[in-house]
């Protein structure tokens, strides 16, 4: 990543970081940006994270490695990850209308982790999220194994957990995703 691009990103990560309090109780930038320098790779997950709309921001510190925990915090499932199926398998089914990728595929190949239906729940917690769209999360493999696979969202004052086939894709469905620093 070119220097400046670099600067561009840890300052808009810095003023969300600010901006919002509430997702990192405890937590200091300056602890944020010694284990960013530390990571460089992590900077162009955060990128990646950051083009395709996820709006990526600190929501928490894991309890057993000391990692600082990034996630997207767009208010609706990022633009630029959406209308995919879940995984591979998912899309080589399609024999027609496919879509352009995979989630599994995508996460993968931004360095990020798949939400599980824990983590979209706790990020819940720190806001509303999905008010408009839904999001896919990692499925368990019983449920994939049948073809399925499960996504989230938020209606009515509650969150949600759905299923679907795994070669569907809609283009209000996206996924969020989680980095730890």
């Amino acid at each position: 990543m070119k220097a400046q691009a670099r600067d561009e990103l840890l300052q808009l990560l810095q003023t969300r970081f600010e901006q919002n309090p509430q997702r990192h109780k405890g937590i200091a930038w300056s602890d944020v940006l010694k284990r960013l320098q530390d990571r460089a790779g992590a900077l162009t997950s955060l990128a990646a994270m950051e083009s395709s709309g996820g709006e990526p921001d600190v929501i928490g510190r894991d309890a057993k490695t000391g990692d600082i925990i990034f996630c997207d915090c767009a208010a609706e499932s990022p633009s630029g990850r959406r209308s995919l199926c879940y995984d591979r398998a998912a899309l080589d089914s399609r024999k027609e209308n496919k879509p352009a990728g995979s989630v599994l595929e995508m996460s993968a190949e931004m360095g990020i982790e798949l939400l599980d239906e824990s983590q979209y729940r706790q990020l819940q917690t720190l806001g509303e999220f999905d008010l408009k769209t839904s999001s896919w999360i990692q499925t368990p493999p019983g449920v994939r194994s049948l073809g399925g696979a499960l996504f989230c969202d938020r209606r009515y004052g509650q969150v949600f957990t759905y299923h679907n086939g795994a070669q569907s894709y809609y283009a209000a469905r996206g996924f969020r995703g989680r980095l730890a620093v």
